[in-house]
């Protein structure tokens, strides 16, 4: 079932008699429970992409659809209040509330989607345990390493039960184990709850846990693959 539809979806910046275009008539449809890897070089336009499938910016042409739903049908108010049930998002530099524990951070998107202090609270332990922090859940990100920031993260991002989650270049602040740890924490994640999965990234090694990889270049699909077709190593891939 497909859970992320877009349909000539086309963004660009600036004045409209010389526009900078980010995105040219991108289709693309996403399984529900699938795990798929966005690839591109700098200013190939996958941010852009990656922001227009998590509701973070608006496109000027085409739709974006999302679980039956018109991204471009919601008010600005209602977009925030969708994507906080049905999204979860996992950033590169953690964005952690420094003066907060594990279990605090977690638990902030929950009391945002309304539930008491209470229920947060548990929410957010079940999620730390989850993710393999239940013995880390009143440190402050000062007092955990890289890897563990990033399994915060994850639990925050997961705390609301979203049908997807969008992890922009989670492995790069992360040396190589770490990384590789975390990679399998996600696709495991995804085959165990169901969760979409879709990620922006540069790092091979996230492709070993994709099911589909998608390269895009001048704000276009340049090609979308099945992983398992692929030769995937740490130095790159064949076809």
């Amino acid at each position: 079932m497909t859970i992320i539809e877009l349909d000539h979806v086309s963004k660009w910046y600036g004045e409209a008699t010389n526009p900078v275009v980010a995105l040219r008539e991108v289709s693309l449809e996403i399984a529900s429970g699938e795990y798929l890897s966005i690839m591109g070089p700098s200013g190939s336009g996958k941010s852009t992409l990656f922001n227009m499938i998590g509701g973070l910016d608006r496109c000027e042409a085409g739709t974006v659809t999302i679980g039956g739903v018109r991204l471009d049908s919601l008010a600005d108010g209602q977009l925030a209040y969708f994507r906080g049930r049905h999204i979860g998002y996992i950033f590169q530099a953690f964005n952690l509330i420094a003066s907060m524990n594990a279990r605090e951070n977690v638990a902030l998107p929950a009391l945002f989607a309304g539930k008491s202090d209470e229920e947060a609270g548990e929410l957010a332990r079940e999620r730390l345990e989850q993710v393999g922090l239940g013995n880390r859940m009143e440190h402050r990100p000062d007092e955990l390493s890289g890897g563990q920031q990033q399994r915060v993260a994850i639990a925050r991002a997961l705390v609301n039960t979203p049908a997807i989650i969008l992890a922009d270049e989670p492995t790069a602040n992360l040396d190589l184990k770490t990384g590789e740890d975390v990679i399998k924490l996600l696709g495991k994640l995804c085959r165990e709850l169901g969760v979409t999965v879709v990620t922006a990234t540069h790092d091979h090694k996230m492709l070993k846990a994709s099911d589909r990889i998608l390269w895009i270049k001048d704000g276009g699909i340049e090609r979308l693959e099945n992983a398992s077709d692929l030769k995937i190593d740490t130095g790159g891939m064949e076809g």
